[in-house]
């Protein structure tokens, strides 16, 4: 195997540095007993991190973002195990549209989507409604988990299968004890996946959310628009640390490596 050689490696760690350095900074403000974003030199507080579960806004923005990538997640997931077993094994007229359809939302700002469904819901009378809120976050998430799921059934072994439908199973026993257990590394990983966009989607929430339903990049964002403290820093800092749990646990499920460049 070639190795890089100390030029490459320097050019990687300074790429690395470049992306890392804004969230460490955050991170490290989020810490300063000040009453100003400065980066703390002499001592370290958890005065912010204390104060964004003193404020009930943060907070119910919270559970509704989590809730929210919990349904969205979930809905994503069913819609993507089918349709990636209908675009990978079966042939039929439209396959190519359907796969195109599922995975437009990866091509189609957001801005482009919030603006859309915004005035989707206000003649279907469903603006600022939760369920709706969930099925717009479905659908930009969904292009995540149908990706993975494919990946997992593309090469897929299907002796099994077949020696289960000679012996007598059905089609619904074959795929609960046999193909959902094989493929489910992928289902979880694109679960994952999808949480973590939809945890942190921003540019199209603000246009579906309403004053009830407001999610906490939302609530981050309108926060911003007031003042500027290490408030946000703190808000910021258990965000990235969430989100960074949440691809621990993808990188451990499914693998960051197959996820990014789709290697089996």
């Amino acid at each position: 195997m070639q190795k890089n050689g100390p030029l490459a490696l320097a050019f990687n760690a300074l790429v690395i540095t470049f992306m890392l350095a804004p969230l460490l900074v955050v991170c490290i403000v989020a810490f300063t007993p000040h009453n100003t974003l400065t980066l703390p030199t002499t001592e370290f507080s958890l005065r912010w991190f204390k104060a964004v579960f003193e404020h009930p806004d943060f907070v119910q923005s919270f559970w509704n973002s989590l809730w929210l990538a919990l349904a969205s997640a979930t809905l994503a997931t069913v819609l993507a195990v089918p349709a990636g077993i209908a675009i990978t094994r079966y042939e039929f007229a439209g396959r190519g549209f359907l796969n195109g359809l599922f995975l437009s939302p990866l091509i189609i700002p957001h801005l482009v989507l919030g603006v859309a469904l915004l005035r989707l819901f206000a003649l279907l009378g469903g603006t600022g409604s939760f369920g709706w809120l969930v099925f717009a976050h479905a659908l930009i998430v969904t292009p995540y988990t149908l990706r993975l799921v494919v990946a997992a059934l593309v090469g897929f072994d299907r002796s099994a299968e077949h020696a289960a439908l000679s012996l007598g199973a059905s089609q619904a026993t074959v795929f609960t004890r046999i193909t959902l257990p094989m493929i489910l590394p992928g289902v979880t990983g694109g679960w994952m996946l999808a949480f973590i966009n939809s945890f942190d989607e921003v540019t199209m929430s603000i246009f579906v959310t309403s004053p009830s339903t407001v999610t906490l990049p939302v609530r981050m964002y309108m926060y911003a628009t007031e003042s500027i403290d290490p408030l946000m820093a703190a808000v910021s800092a258990l965000m990235v640390a969430l989100t960074a749990c949440a691809m621990v646990v993808l990188d451990r499920v499914y693998g960051l490596d197959r996820v990014l460049v789709g290697r089996k």
